[in-house]
């Protein structure tokens, strides 16, 4: 981090999010500093995978989880006469997770037939993960590229929460924030695989409600 003199052109282009956020000297987890607070503006310098080096008003720097700032829009171009972008676009993760979850599909449909046995239908969905809930309008997916989750309205999509710290691996991510099954490339037979392994967790129980009789 840096303290320079307080910065005359500062232009905000992001702020935080309401619930504040941690910070780090650089980017490295292990180099922890001060957090910023909720709504603080702040100017993104430069970003490194899940990293983002963001400047603010009095000059003072630091690393953040550059997915979970909160873009400050900005004024409508003037020169190209392009719309101006509000977030992503929704349909090509919708393709992704919709391609996911029907490869699963298939899976489960050549299991519940017989036509593979246990061990092949792991071993065909191994490395798989899909996170989709649907309500109304509201869409929250999980983008497994960048190990977050997107809330979309129908026209736009932004970062809603991310699954491990900046940098992380999405291979440790925990199965937390999102359905995680494994699948290996299509034509892949997996003959060099070991054979796969009991999970590392219980299975997802419904539990009643001790309210409820």
């Amino acid at each position: 981090m840096t303290f320079p003199d307080a910065v005359a052109d500062f232009n905000p282009t992001h702020v935080v999010p309401q619930e504040g956020m941690p910070a780090w000297e650089s980017p490295d987890a292990t180099r922890p500093t001060v957090p910023l607070d909720p709504f603080l503006p702040v100017q993104l310098l430069s970003r490194s995978g899940d990293w983002g080096e963001v400047l603010c008003a009095n000059g003072w720097s630091a690393w953040v989880d550059g997915r979970l700032l909160v873009a400050v829009p900005q004024p409508p171009p003037t020169v190209d006469g392009r719309p101006p972008v509000r977030g992503e676009d929704p349909r090509p993760q919708l393709a992704r997770s919709t391609q996911t979850v029907e490869r699963y599909r298939r899976a489960v449909e050549e299991l519940a037939s017989g036509r593979i046995d246990a061990e092949a239908f792991r071993r065909s969905v191994r490395g798989l993960r899909a996170g989709i809930v649907l309500e109304g309008e509201s869409v929250w997916l999980y983008d497994e590229a960048t190990g977050r989750w997107l809330y979309g309205d129908g026209t736009h999509l932004n970062t809603y929460a991310v699954a491990a710290g900046p940098g992380a691996s999405p291979d440790a991510e925990t199965d937390a924030l999102g359905v995680q099954l494994d699948v290996l490339p299509d034509g892949a037979d997996g003959a060099d695989e070991p054979p796969a392994g009991p999970v590392g967790h219980a299975p997802t129980q419904i539990v009643k409600d001790p309210g409820t009789k």
